[in-house]
């Protein structure tokens, strides 16, 4: 992903908490009033628990997150309350691990020369189920607020690729690699005050299923993801 698209999408999701934010005043003095139910990110994904010390990150590893959560007030004040959502979550994770599909065996190897592997990467579009524990400042008046949003998050994969692109040669992997576990969960995070939230996310599963092997031993890696999210009305 290109630095001039990077840009592009923050811009995007600055524009999408402008909106909100106009919504926002537009409430008045609803009593009634709900918060942050869309929300965009984008988020850099580090790879923990590396099966070796030779295995490494490459290239941008991103996250690119949006969708719908309702809002549910359980106080009076409104300010405290529980999100359940459904959302739309698209991965990359690019390493030096290559795989390959032989009679469909999935096998895995390591590049440790730069010159003849251009990028190598899993590749995940999945559905997203977060349900959150929601904290915040607010009032019906002030679109300006703390926020503190823990909760969990189960993702569906419905595309699990394994992609793969060479320099010396004219040859490019990519199939559906079913090592990748269909069903992620994780915990997340969600801080902030006004447009700017940090935005946490640690998978309690690894990514592959057991049975994918890297010198006979699982490869167990787990995403952490850290980055930005925005919340409209």
């Amino acid at each position: 992903m290109g630095k001039s698209l990077f840009f592009l999408i923050i811009f995007f999701f600055s524009a999408l908490s402008i909106l909100g934010q106009e919504a926002n005043l537009s409430a008045g003095n609803n009593s009634r009033y709900l918060e942050d139910q869309f929300y965009a990110g984008i988020a850099y994904n580090f790879l923990t628990d590396l099966p070796s010390d030779e295995t490494i990150q490459r290239n941008l590893s991103y996250n690119i997150h949006f969708g719908f959560i309702k809002d549910i007030p359980i106080n009076r004040k409104r300010n405290f309350g529980l999100g359940v959502g459904i959302g739309y979550d698209t991965n990359s994770y690019y390493s030096n691990i290559i795989a390959t599909e032989i009679n469909s065996a999935i096998n895995y190897q390591l590049s440790v020369s730069s010159d003849s592997l251009n990028r190598s990467k899993f590749e995940t579009h999945s559905i997203a189920f977060p349900l959150e524990l929601r904290w915040r400042t607010s009032n019906a008046e002030d679109y300006k607020f703390w926020r503190i949003y823990a909760g969990v998050k189960a993702e569906y994969l419905f595309s699990r690729l394994s992609v793969a692109r060479f320099n010396s040669q004219n040859e490019n992997l990519k199939f559906t690699n079913n090592d990748i576990s269909q069903w992620q969960y994780g915990l997340t995070l969600n801080f902030g005050y006004n447009t700017w939230n940090i935005h946490l996310y640690y998978s309690l599963a690894p990514l592959l299923k057991g049975s994918a092997l890297l010198d006979n031993q699982a490869i167990k890696f787990r995403p952490l993801r850290v980055g930005v999210v925005f919340y409209i009305l």
